[in-house]
Protein backbone atom coordinates (compact mmCIF):
# COMPACT_ATOMS: atom_id res chain seq x y z
CA UNK A 1 0.00 0.00 0.00
CA UNK A 2 1.35 3.19 -0.83
CA UNK A 3 1.45 6.23 2.00
CA UNK A 4 -1.24 8.18 2.22
CA UNK A 5 -0.51 11.89 1.02
CA UNK A 6 -1.76 14.93 2.36
CA UNK A 7 -3.67 17.46 1.09
CA UNK A 8 -3.76 21.32 1.74
CA UNK A 9 -6.47 23.10 2.93
CA UNK A 10 -7.01 26.83 2.79
CA UNK A 11 -6.15 28.51 5.83
CA UNK A 12 -9.53 30.79 5.67
CA UNK A 13 -11.71 27.70 6.31
CA UNK A 14 -12.80 27.75 9.56
CA UNK A 15 -12.94 23.85 10.22
CA UNK A 16 -9.76 23.41 8.30
CA UNK A 17 -8.62 19.86 8.96
CA UNK A 18 -6.07 18.09 7.24
CA UNK A 19 -7.50 15.49 4.39
CA UNK A 20 -5.83 11.89 3.38
CA UNK A 21 -6.13 10.33 0.44
CA UNK A 22 -5.28 6.39 0.40
CA UNK A 23 -4.23 5.24 -2.86
CA UNK A 24 -4.25 1.20 -2.52
CA UNK A 25 -3.19 -1.22 -5.27
CA UNK A 26 -6.46 -4.03 -5.91
CA UNK A 27 -6.20 -7.26 -3.95
CA UNK A 28 -4.77 -9.90 -5.76
CA UNK A 29 -4.61 -12.34 -3.47
CA UNK A 30 -5.89 -16.26 -4.70
CA UNK A 31 -8.75 -15.61 -2.85
CA UNK A 32 -10.21 -13.21 -4.22
CA UNK A 33 -9.39 -13.37 -7.64
CA UNK A 34 -11.53 -14.36 -10.78
CA UNK A 35 -13.08 -18.43 -11.10
CA UNK A 36 -13.79 -19.45 -14.45
CA UNK A 37 -16.99 -20.40 -14.98
CA UNK A 38 -18.77 -23.95 -15.27
CA UNK A 39 -21.09 -22.90 -17.78
CA UNK A 40 -21.18 -21.05 -21.27
CA UNK A 41 -23.27 -19.83 -23.73
CA UNK A 42 -24.96 -21.94 -26.53
CA UNK A 43 -23.65 -18.88 -28.73
CA UNK A 44 -21.05 -19.14 -30.18
CA UNK A 45 -19.89 -22.38 -28.16
CA UNK A 46 -22.85 -24.49 -29.59
CA UNK A 47 -24.33 -23.65 -32.31
CA UNK A 48 -20.65 -23.01 -34.29
CA UNK A 49 -19.90 -26.66 -33.66
CA UNK A 50 -23.16 -27.92 -34.74
CA UNK A 51 -22.89 -25.36 -38.28
CA UNK A 52 -19.55 -27.40 -38.84
CA UNK A 53 -20.89 -30.27 -37.97
CA UNK A 54 -23.62 -30.22 -40.03
CA UNK A 55 -21.59 -28.95 -43.19
CA UNK A 56 -19.24 -31.73 -42.97
CA UNK A 57 -22.14 -34.06 -42.93
CA UNK A 58 -23.65 -32.30 -46.14
CA UNK A 59 -20.48 -32.82 -47.99
CA UNK A 60 -20.19 -36.46 -47.18
CA UNK A 61 -23.31 -36.92 -47.97
CA UNK A 62 -22.81 -34.89 -51.33
CA UNK A 63 -19.97 -36.95 -51.99
CA UNK A 64 -21.61 -40.23 -51.82
CA UNK A 65 -24.46 -39.41 -53.90
CA UNK A 66 -22.10 -38.72 -56.76
CA UNK A 67 -20.30 -41.87 -56.50
CA UNK A 68 -22.75 -44.27 -55.63
CA UNK A 69 -26.36 -44.87 -57.25
CA UNK A 70 -29.26 -44.97 -55.03
CA UNK A 71 -30.47 -48.60 -54.38
CA UNK A 72 -33.90 -47.99 -56.18
CA UNK A 73 -35.86 -51.11 -57.83
CA UNK A 74 -38.45 -50.81 -60.40
CA UNK A 75 -41.69 -49.32 -60.73
CA UNK A 76 -44.09 -50.11 -57.91
CA UNK A 77 -46.81 -52.21 -58.98
CA UNK A 78 -49.63 -52.61 -56.39
CA UNK A 79 -50.48 -56.20 -57.91
CA UNK A 80 -47.24 -57.29 -56.83
CA UNK A 81 -46.52 -56.94 -53.16
CA UNK A 82 -42.92 -57.30 -52.45
CA UNK A 83 -42.33 -60.29 -49.98
CA UNK A 84 -40.86 -59.60 -47.10
CA UNK A 85 -42.17 -56.06 -47.25
CA UNK A 86 -39.59 -54.04 -45.01
CA UNK A 87 -40.40 -50.37 -43.48
CA UNK A 88 -37.66 -47.40 -44.32
CA UNK A 89 -34.12 -48.34 -42.44
CA UNK A 90 -35.20 -46.27 -39.38
CA UNK A 91 -38.28 -47.91 -38.64
CA UNK A 92 -37.24 -51.63 -39.09
CA UNK A 93 -36.45 -51.74 -35.03
CA UNK A 94 -39.74 -51.37 -34.67
CA UNK A 95 -40.66 -53.42 -37.21
CA UNK A 96 -38.32 -56.04 -35.92
CA UNK A 97 -40.22 -56.09 -32.77
CA UNK A 98 -43.66 -56.28 -34.19
CA UNK A 99 -42.30 -60.24 -34.90
CA UNK A 100 -42.06 -60.60 -31.12
CA UNK A 101 -44.67 -58.45 -29.34
CA UNK A 102 -48.46 -57.27 -29.98
CA UNK A 103 -48.71 -54.29 -32.67
CA UNK A 104 -49.87 -52.09 -29.56
CA UNK A 105 -47.02 -53.16 -27.45
CA UNK A 106 -44.11 -53.14 -30.33
CA UNK A 107 -45.53 -49.99 -31.92
CA UNK A 108 -46.88 -47.59 -28.82
CA UNK A 109 -45.75 -48.78 -25.37
CA UNK A 110 -41.99 -49.21 -26.09
CA UNK A 111 -41.83 -46.42 -28.80
CA UNK A 112 -43.91 -44.22 -25.83
CA UNK A 113 -41.48 -45.39 -22.92
CA UNK A 114 -38.65 -44.30 -24.94
CA UNK A 115 -39.67 -41.11 -25.44
CA UNK A 116 -40.48 -40.87 -21.57
CA UNK A 117 -37.49 -41.52 -21.07
CA UNK A 118 -35.36 -39.08 -23.28
CA UNK A 119 -37.29 -36.67 -21.48
CA UNK A 120 -36.92 -37.59 -18.11
CA UNK A 121 -33.30 -38.94 -17.59
CA UNK A 122 -31.61 -35.40 -18.79
CA UNK A 123 -33.64 -34.17 -15.39
CA UNK A 124 -32.25 -37.57 -13.33
CA UNK A 125 -30.30 -36.27 -10.27
CA UNK A 126 -27.45 -37.99 -11.36
CA UNK A 127 -26.80 -36.20 -14.50
CA UNK A 128 -26.34 -32.59 -12.38
CA UNK A 129 -23.36 -34.18 -11.22
CA UNK A 130 -22.44 -37.55 -13.35
CA UNK A 131 -19.19 -39.13 -12.37
CA UNK A 132 -18.20 -42.69 -12.84
CA UNK A 133 -20.66 -45.04 -11.31
CA UNK A 134 -18.81 -46.91 -8.70
CA UNK A 135 -17.18 -43.96 -7.48
CA UNK A 136 -19.79 -44.32 -4.47
CA UNK A 137 -21.94 -46.61 -2.80
CA UNK A 138 -21.02 -49.73 -4.64
CA UNK A 139 -23.42 -52.22 -2.88
CA UNK A 140 -26.76 -50.32 -3.53
CA UNK A 141 -25.95 -49.29 -6.95
CA UNK A 142 -24.93 -52.58 -7.86
CA UNK A 143 -27.96 -54.41 -6.48
CA UNK A 144 -29.84 -51.89 -8.20
CA UNK A 145 -27.89 -52.41 -12.14
CA UNK A 146 -28.66 -56.39 -11.10
CA UNK A 147 -32.08 -55.93 -10.80
CA UNK A 148 -32.57 -53.34 -13.58
CA UNK A 149 -30.26 -56.15 -16.06
CA UNK A 150 -32.13 -59.44 -14.75
CA UNK A 151 -35.75 -57.58 -14.99
CA UNK A 152 -35.13 -56.46 -18.55
CA UNK A 153 -33.63 -59.43 -19.50
CA UNK A 154 -36.46 -62.06 -17.99
CA UNK A 155 -39.09 -59.90 -19.70
CA UNK A 156 -37.60 -59.69 -23.06
CA UNK A 157 -36.74 -63.65 -22.78
CA UNK A 158 -40.06 -64.34 -22.25
CA UNK A 159 -41.18 -63.23 -25.50
CA UNK A 160 -37.78 -64.77 -27.25
CA UNK A 161 -36.95 -61.17 -27.88
CA UNK A 162 -33.42 -62.45 -27.92
CA UNK A 163 -31.96 -58.81 -29.86
CA UNK A 164 -32.46 -57.44 -26.59
CA UNK A 165 -31.41 -60.14 -24.42
CA UNK A 166 -28.37 -60.87 -25.66
CA UNK A 167 -26.96 -57.07 -25.32
CA UNK A 168 -29.06 -56.25 -22.29
CA UNK A 169 -26.71 -59.74 -20.41
CA UNK A 170 -23.84 -58.26 -21.72
CA UNK A 171 -24.15 -54.27 -21.03
CA UNK A 172 -24.52 -55.88 -17.35
CA UNK A 173 -21.70 -58.22 -17.32
CA UNK A 174 -19.63 -54.94 -18.82
CA UNK A 175 -21.29 -53.15 -15.78
CA UNK A 176 -20.23 -55.54 -13.16
CA UNK A 177 -16.25 -55.90 -14.59
CA UNK A 178 -15.82 -52.07 -14.16
CA UNK A 179 -16.95 -52.63 -10.45
CA UNK A 180 -13.51 -52.96 -9.27
CA UNK A 181 -11.34 -51.94 -12.55
CA UNK A 182 -10.03 -49.06 -11.10
CA UNK A 183 -6.36 -50.67 -10.40
CA UNK A 184 -7.32 -53.25 -13.60
CA UNK A 185 -5.89 -52.89 -17.20
CA UNK A 186 -6.64 -50.09 -19.40
CA UNK A 187 -9.97 -51.56 -20.46
CA UNK A 188 -11.13 -52.02 -16.93
CA UNK A 189 -9.86 -48.97 -15.61
CA UNK A 190 -11.82 -47.30 -19.23
CA UNK A 191 -14.98 -49.15 -18.50
CA UNK A 192 -14.48 -47.82 -14.63
CA UNK A 193 -14.16 -44.10 -15.63
CA UNK A 194 -17.77 -44.20 -17.45
CA UNK A 195 -20.70 -42.45 -16.49
CA UNK A 196 -24.25 -43.95 -15.79
CA UNK A 197 -25.61 -42.11 -18.50
CA UNK A 198 -23.30 -43.22 -20.70
CA UNK A 199 -24.16 -46.51 -19.47
CA UNK A 200 -27.62 -46.33 -20.05
CA UNK A 201 -27.05 -44.10 -24.35
CA UNK A 202 -24.84 -47.35 -25.00
CA UNK A 203 -27.59 -49.74 -24.43
CA UNK A 204 -30.05 -48.20 -26.32
CA UNK A 205 -28.18 -47.42 -29.32
CA UNK A 206 -26.74 -51.18 -29.05
CA UNK A 207 -30.25 -52.25 -29.17
CA UNK A 208 -31.31 -49.97 -31.76
CA UNK A 209 -28.58 -51.41 -34.25
CA UNK A 210 -28.71 -54.74 -33.49
CA UNK A 211 -32.34 -54.26 -34.01
CA UNK A 212 -32.11 -52.36 -37.56
CA UNK A 213 -29.60 -54.57 -38.96
CA UNK A 214 -31.41 -57.75 -37.98
CA UNK A 215 -34.40 -56.36 -40.14
CA UNK A 216 -32.55 -55.30 -42.95
CA UNK A 217 -30.22 -58.00 -43.60
CA UNK A 218 -31.59 -61.18 -41.47
CA UNK A 219 -35.04 -61.08 -42.74
CA UNK A 220 -36.11 -62.95 -45.94
CA UNK A 221 -39.79 -63.99 -47.32
CA UNK A 222 -42.33 -64.62 -44.46
CA UNK A 223 -40.20 -62.28 -42.30
CA UNK A 224 -37.95 -65.56 -41.75
CA UNK A 225 -34.15 -65.62 -40.69
CA UNK A 226 -32.37 -65.88 -43.08
CA UNK A 227 -28.01 -65.24 -44.10
CA UNK A 228 -27.40 -61.86 -46.14
CA UNK A 229 -26.88 -63.60 -49.28
CA UNK A 230 -29.89 -65.83 -49.66
CA UNK A 231 -32.25 -63.32 -49.44
CA UNK A 232 -33.89 -63.28 -53.13
CA UNK A 233 -37.33 -61.23 -53.18
CA UNK A 234 -39.83 -62.13 -54.81
CA UNK A 235 -40.75 -60.46 -58.07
Amino acid sequence: MNRPALIPVESNDPIAVPKRIALMRPDTRPSVRLTQERWVTSFPHLIVREVILFQVVVIVLSVCALLFNAPLEGIANPLETPNPSKAPWYFLGLQELLHYFPPVVAGVVLPGLVVVCLVVIPYARINLDAGPLWAADQKRRGVAVAASGSAIALLFAAFQCWPVVVPTVLMTTMLFLARDGAGGGRLRRFLAAVTLPEWIMTWFVLVATILTLMGTFFRGPGWSLVWPWNIHPLA
